[in-house]
């Protein structure tokens, strides 16, 4: 499909973007039918990812990072995605997790773990949902109390991306069950610490590369100085970051439609009917050009709020309209590929089957559908 944003996107921005396109076509693309069947964490995928410093893109340049914008990000998910949605599931949780310590860490916390990140040695989690309280955080019931030079933490954390392979992970929890949303914390956790247990590792419906754990925290204890930020600050912090990650996942489902369309382009150029290919039927090319406008509305969307992330400017209206737009949409254009292969679609040996399965989660994760069209609607009050 034609990319007619390229007049508006930097110079960097194209060459990024254009590099996530070849070592998808390279590297993640060839793996990815194989890795879905398997469950498989892509390890090499990841490697060569690092290699061209696409993990630790929101990661400063002082601690080895490219240092870029949530712009720069989404365009390389984007692409990523039109191969593996999963794969831009887990680049997307590691740099936003990175990012948290790069915005509120203090200079040790930066030095020590930034480095690491930025070069995929360190693969990173968040930990913040819970099996009781997914969109509303301030539900969240995973407490950590001072015990003199360390916080223990106790509590089950749910549908944790990275979580069974992280290095690293940040984790929300209620340092103060009396101050209601400002007793919550943010903490750095290292996964290997006794009482970090990963008891369950989901099999889910779609991105099967993306692995979703469940955590045990059972008296997990953390150092004092692996607290990120304040006391009481966490709340503020996630919401701070709800905006950039919502975006990040328009970009990725919007990525994934893009991918289905250019399979159902494809094969309606080589399949066909009544003696000519089908892409000349009018009713399969009308069918094409509905999906493409809609791929093309919902990058061009996700685009605008990026750009207004990367300004400073409030943008939490935009990010949920684009998420809302995108997980919608993909979801539809992924269904309507499938149906122009017909009865082939629906078999593993083409790739909008795992398409259909992949996108269906845009519309949960991240907050769902139902949680984007509240802030809308309050933002129309």
């Amino acid at each position: 499909m034609a990319d007619t944003s390229t007049l508006f996107l930097t110079e960097q921005q194209v060459m990024i973007r254009d590099a996530a396109h070849r070592i998808t076509a390279d590297v993640i693309a060839p793996t990815a039918a194989e890795r879905d069947r398997n469950s498989a964490w892509p390890r090499n995928e990841l490697k060569a990812l690092a290699e061209l410093g696409y993990l630790g893109m929101l990661v400063p340049e002082a601690y080895g990072g490219m240092g870029l914008g949530v712009t720069e990000l989404c365009l390389a998910q984007h692409a990523f995605a039109t191969a593996d949605a999963g794969l831009a599931t887990i680049v997307h949780v590691h740099n936003f997790t990175a990012s948290l310590i790069a915005r509120f860490g203090n200079e040790a916390q930066k030095q020590r773990y930034l480095p690491a990140m930025a070069r995929g040695e360190c693969i990173a989690a968040s930990l913040i949902s819970e099996p009781h309280a997914g969109s509303d955080t301030a539900a969240m019931r995973t407490t950590a109390r001072r015990e003199g030079d360390h916080y223990v933490l106790d509590g089950t954390k749910q549908f944790i991306s990275n979580g069974s392979e992280a290095g690293v992970g940040v984790v929300f929890a209620i340092t103060d069950k009396s101050a209601g949303k400002r007793g919550a914390s943010l903490l750095i956790i290292d996964p290997k610490a006794p009482g970090y247990a990963v008891t369950r590792i989901e099999s889910k419906l779609g991105q099967h590369t993306a692995h979703t754990a469940q955590i045990a925290l059972e008296g997990c204890r953390v150092p004092v100085e692996n607290l990120l930020g304040k006391e009481g600050d966490g709340y503020g912090a996630i919401l701070g970051g709800l905006s950039d990650g919502r975006i990040g996942i328009a970009f990725i489902a919007a990525g994934a439609a893009s991918g289905a369309l250019d399979a159902a382009v494809q094969y309606a150029k080589e399949r066909e009917a009544y003696g000519k290919p089908i892409i000349q039927l009018q009713a399969v090319s009308f069918d094409l050009a509905d999906m493409a406008a809609q791929v093309e509305i919902a990058f061009q969307y996700a685009l605008h709020a990026a750009r207004l992330c990367d300004a400073g400017a409030e943008c939490s209206k935009e990010a949920s309209v684009a998420k809302l737009f995108a997980s919608e949409i993909a979801e539809k254009v992924c269904s309507d590929a499938l149906q122009i292969h017909g009865g082939y679609g629906y078999l593993s040996d083409f790739p909008v089957e795992r398409f259909c399965r992949d996108v269906r989660v845009c519309k949960i994760y991240e907050g769902t559908s139902h949680i984007q069209k509240l802030i809308i609607a309050r933002s129309l009050l």
